[in-house]
């Protein structure tokens, strides 16, 4: 693995390991936002090692999925998205972050992340 993408990998470990222990500690919104951190540094990780070319400097990671071909993963890419902001920013949550997100919520953008890792590592 490019030493490059090793950075980006082992960052998406640690986020996707804090993801899981902001959700035990009840810190809902910062595990939506780490969730989608997870995902994000994963798949710049494999546009590193399948397209051997730094990544697109962006956020996106409906973007980032697609530009890997990433099909099967566009539901959970689509729903992780936003959480880049949202889960940050009252006026983009339309209201405190902190106060719009639950365990379950929370559980499903971990799920989420963990299945773009899952692909990203293959």
């Amino acid at each position: 693995m490019r030493e490059e993408a090793r950075r980006f990998w082992i960052q998406a470990l640690e986020d996707l390991e804090t993801a899981r222990v902001l959700l035990i500690n009840k810190r809902y919104y910062a595990a939506a936002f780490y969730s989608h951190q997870a995902a994000e540094k994963a798949l710049k990780a494999a546009h590193i090692e399948v397209k051997r070319e730094p990544p697109p400097r962006t956020h996106n990671i409906v973007e980032l999925g697609s530009g890997l071909g990433f099909s099967n993963l566009m539901d959970d890419l689509m729903e992780l998205n936003p959480e880049y902001t949202v889960s940050r920013y009252p006026n983009a949550a339309n209201g405190v972050p902190a106060h719009m997100y639950n365990e379950v919520i929370a559980q499903r953008h971990l799920k989420r992340a963990e299945r773009v890792l899952t692909n990203a590592e293959s």
